[in-house]
């Protein structure tokens, strides 16, 4: 009999668990709903259940599916900066409370993305002045993962000099002039992880099934058959042995030990890299959530594989898109900037040919667009801490092309070369602007070469509102134009709005991450 009990008490327990409505930690107190277009709410209750949403004077009904899952569509609302509830009523009853109704953008991408306002230039003050009580913010963990995740470990919360510090420099200073300009709420979900590769955002059984990700693929076979082995574990333990010996020698000398500890095999295969882990672990749970678009800055992991990203990239927009349900969104990135050692005569670059995958995305998917930022690295930081003018620059993009406001927002693009004897004329598209020189007023940047593919620095000078004359000495019969074409190019042609000229070639000579000939 006792035992009986014991069972009846459990079960009882396990049904009363079960009955509790759930709801995703995306669905939060002081969130803010996207604007004039239908936003899904979810979330999960006992099979069977009725579940009701009501808000802003409507009421939508659902019933939970066989395995607790309810979703319903709210109708559209207008922006709303008048805090307001949001009630759920199914076993149990839930109250969202200071929910706004705004603008809501997705802040992706690695650590540049990622980059907090407390290691940006202006720290103490941008945090001090932080006061947008009307932005809201939400992170998504880093978890990676094979497995689907339904759900993270996160909330909304106001924007105030208390929040602000740890937060996505660029998903704030972007989500700032959204607020300042269009004066409507605000809400940023950031959910970017510092290091990752392209395809650890995109589901991984897509990738398996596209010829172009093979080689991807079987790398990634092996390797995670030769992580899981006894050999992987019993190497980690050694150098990890090895690193905490040196730790310690070094911090007996008084000096700093700055190495990080090597990577387990669990941490590698939960890591940032793995194909479908960041789609599983951090995108997952928020898709669907209403949302006006995605920010993306990343591509520095991906550099050495810039011809594939080519194809990459624009896939996992459309992935993206495809999972969401909400249409073709806007979805801005960040050009990477300028990095590394500056290259003492003009050739190849991996960094450049990403940037070049980067801008012709533009022309493969609706509603993208790339904000330039080769002016604003620094050589020896891949994380440049002016974040305010790279948010700026995509918040023209946005502002511009969402908002209707009359902004230049495209930076000047490689339109056609003419030869001309020794000379090379470039003609720009400049969107409706002008070039000029920035800092000196001689043009720099451009490189020139003949049939023979010798890459020398050129001589350069503005000789109409969008064109560039180009020669070198030595170069008679020029085949070729290539302008800011290096990881860390030295280039001072812009628009007169002060948009840096995007790099670009002429030519087509095969990219050196191109794959090689078997």
């Amino acid at each position: 009999m006792r035992f009986s009990l014991l069972t009846l008490t459990l079960a009882s327990l396990a049904l009363q668990a079960r009955a509790e409505l759930k709801l995703p930690a995306i669905f939060g107190d002081h969130m803010v709903l996207q604007q004039k277009q239908a936003n899904p709410v979810w979330g999960w209750d006992t099979p069977g259940t009725e579940v009701t949403v009501q808000f802003a004077g409507q009421t939508q009904s659902a019933k939970a599916g066989a395995d607790g899952k309810w979703t319903v569509k709210l109708a559209p609302v207008p922006a709303n900066a008048k805090p307001a509830t949001l009630t759920i009523r199914g076993t149990s009853q839930r109250e969202l409370k200071d929910v706004l109704v705004g603008e809501v953008w997705v802040c992706s991408g690695q650590s540049n993305m990622q980059w907090s306002v407390l290691s940006s230039w202006d720290a103490d003050l941008e945090i001090a002045t932080a006061k947008y009580p009307n932005i809201r913010l939400i992170s998504v963990p880093q978890v990676g993962t094979q497995e689907p995740q339904d759900d993270f470990k996160g909330e909304w919360k106001p924007c105030s000099p208390q929040t602000v510090g740890t937060f996505s420099a660029v998903g704030y200073f972007y989500g700032r002039v959204l607020h300042q300009m269009l004066d409507v709420p605000v809400g940023l979900i950031n959910n970017a992880w510092g290091g990752s590769a392209a395809e650890a955002w995109v589901r991984r059984d897509l990738l398996e099934k596209d010829a172009r990700y093979k080689e991807l693929i079987d790398t990634w076979v092996k390797r995670e058959q030769q992580l899981a082995s006894e050999e992987a574990r019993q190497a980690h333990e050694k150098a990890l042995a090895d690193w905490k010996v040196k730790a310690e020698e070094v911090k007996k000398a008084g000096k700093p030990f700055t190495v990080r500890a090597p990577q387990s095999p669990q941490q590698i295969l939960g890591g940032q890299h793995r194909p479908g882990n960041l789609y599983n672990g951090v995108l997952r749970p928020t898709i669907g959530y209403g949302i006006r678009g995605v920010i993306w800055y990343q591509g520095e992991s991906n550099a050495g594989r810039a011809h594939e990203y080519g194809h990459l990239f624009p896939m996992m927009i459309q992935h993206w898109r495809q999972e969401w349900g909400q249409g073709d969104f806007p979805f801005y990135w960040v050009q990477l900037a300028d990095f590394k050692p500056e290259q003492p005569q003009p050739g190849d670059s991996d960094w450049a040919e990403l940037r070049e995958s980067q801008t012709k995305t533009q022309n493969v998917i609706k509603n993208g667009g790339q904000a330039v930022i080769v002016d604003l690295g620094e050589a020896n930081d891949i994380h440049p801490k002016n974040k305010r003018d790279v948010a700026e620059r995509l918040a023209r993009i946005a502002l511009a092309r969402d908002y209707g406001i009359d902004l230049k927002w495209r930076s000047p693009e490689y339109k056609a070369v003419a030869i001309q004897g020794d000379k090379a004329v470039v003609t720009l598209d400049t969107f409706g602007s002008s070039l000029r020189t920035v800092d000196v007023s001689e043009v720099k940047g451009f490189a020139i070469c003949g049939e023979d593919r010798k890459w020398v620095w050129a001589e350069a000078k503005i000789v109409g509102k969008d064109r560039v004359e180009v020669k070198a000495a030595g170069v008679a019969k020029p085949v070729a134009v290539r302008y800011a074409w290096a990881d860390n190019p030295v280039c001072n042609l812009f628009s007169v709005e002060g948009l840096p000229v995007t790099p670009f070639r002429s030519d087509d000579f095969p990219m050196i991450t191109a794959p090689k000939a078997p």
